[in-house]
């Protein structure tokens, strides 16, 4: 006679497939797309952590469950994991997409007082308690996506009480709600109306002033820059990225967005852990990542959202062996889109990745790039039990199917934080799967 069942808190069972990468380090090149992928998997969850992953009727067998989450023949995935995101913000900039369709660029429109500056002025007039409340409902949003993990700049203060109030609204809401955020200080986003024509005393601001009182206060793990012709140059970013590291926060760029500026060469030289964006990426520049291990963050929705044709060379990227993340970018101005699943079917439509490819590049990959590989990203025994379970039969329906949130449930730390009732999907007419 065997052992008898184990008590534990949760068991997600009923799917038809589970897929995971695998491991605590990021995934390039030929590993990009080498998945685990278990039919009718099923995983077993005690407290915050995962306790088993394995077949289905081998769990079943093992453990008693104080609860059963019913995956119901869709697909159990980790938990997304989205490494870039802008979402402290007062105000939209729907005015600006409307320029755009009529043939204004990015850089005409910021140059006119709008872009980034627009946010700046929102930021500024709004409160804690009002940005607080604004972010709470992004973050909820991210959560029914399945967006489990987030990276969130500031970036839209550009003084020093409005960039520590928008870390402060971070820090609180991190707090209130159970999507974890990884905050990183964006002061370097854009030269601020004050400083018209002193930008060098903007910079000095950022590294005497700026930098040393989030790093005192423990508001980021990370600093970043926009790093272009109109923004920051290279001499500018290196300044800030040099007291950032002495101050003990790790790097992370806007690198090659809308230029060719040398940002990946800087970044890879500068240890960060990732250069994101990378549209004007040259092969020098992917050389340089490759050698250094940065994870390359890339965005595919926002060309689109800009009306741009230069696009990331993701493929490029990947045959040189780097493993990529991928992102929503969500900002006000130029991806107003907080859906990793439909950045995902973007990537496998324009950048040629595989859906397995989409799937590690949203969450080990992403995860790495974060510091939190060992921790987060993969399904795996020992890491932390963020999951998502989708009402798709297969990992690869992940990236088919466009326009729709596929997302049936959501664990956060052992707990389902989101679980949505039967909508229609391609299951069709599976059955669900009764209790133990």
């Amino acid at each position: 006679m065997g052992a008898p069942p184990v008590s534990i808190d949760l068991l997600v069972a009923g799917a038809s497939e589970l897929a995971t990468a695998e491991g605590i380090r990021s995934r390039g090149g030929a590993e990009l797309g080498k998945i685990t992928v278990l039919q009718n998997g099923a995983l077993a969850i005690h407290g915050e952590r995962i306790l088993a992953v394995g077949p289905e009727r081998e769990l079943r067998a093992a453990y008693a469950p104080a609860r059963l989450l019913d995956a119901r023949g869709g697909t159990i995935v980790p938990g997304f994991v989205d490494a870039h995101t802008h979402p402290v913000f007062a105000g939209t900039r729907e005015e600006e997409f409307e320029l755009r369709t009529r043939g204004q660029t990015y850089l005409e429109i910021a140059q006119s007082g709008g872009g980034i500056l627009s946010s700046v002025r929102g930021v500024r007039a709004a409160g804690h308690e009002e940005l607080l409340g604004l972010v709470l409902l992004r973050l909820a949003r991210f959560l029914e996506l399945g967006t489990t993990t987030l990276e969130a700049k500031s970036g839209y203060g550009l003084s020093l009480a409005d960039e520590l109030k928008s870390l402060e609204v971070l820090a609180e809401a991190g707090r209130r709600q159970p999507v974890e955020i990884v905050p990183t200080f964006l002061g370097a986003h854009e030269v601020p109306p004050e400083f018209r024509g002193r930008k060098a005393d903007y910079v000095e601001l950022l590294v005497d002033e700026m930098l040393p009182k989030v790093a005192e206060r423990r508001l980021a793990e990370y600093c970043d820059a926009f790093t272009e012709a109109h923004t920051f140059d290279l001499a500018d970013t290196r300044r800030v990225f040099e007291r950032a590291r002495e101050l003990g926060l790790g790097l992370r760029l806007h690198a090659d967005q809308l230029s060719a500026q040398g940002g990946a060469e800087l970044a890879a030289e500068l240890g960060a852990a990732s250069a994101d964006h990378l549209e004007f990426v040259g092969a020098g520049g992917i050389a340089a990542l490759a050698r250094a291990g940065v994870v390359p963050v890339l965005c595919p929705l926002v060309p689109l959202y800009l009306r741009q044709e230069r696009e990331a060379p993701a493929r490029r990227l990947i045959e040189a062996g780097l493993a990529p993340a991928l992102s929503t970018d969500f900002n006000p101005g130029s991806c107003y889109l907080q859906s990793l699943p439909e950045v995902l079917s973007w990537a496998a439509l324009r950048y040629r990745m595989s859906a397995a490819e989409c799937l590690t590049a949203a969450t080990l990959n992403a995860a790495c790039s974060l510091g939190r590989g060992h921790e987060i990203g993969t399904l795996e025994p020992g890491k932390r039990a963020d999951v998502v379970v989708l009402d798709q039969p297969n990992h690869k329906h992940l990236v088919y199917e466009l326009g729709r949130n596929p997302v049936r449930a959501v664990i956060v730390r052992g707990r389902v934080e989101v679980e949505r009732g039967s909508t229609p999907s391609a299951l069709g007419s599976q059955s669900a799967l009764s209790s133990p």
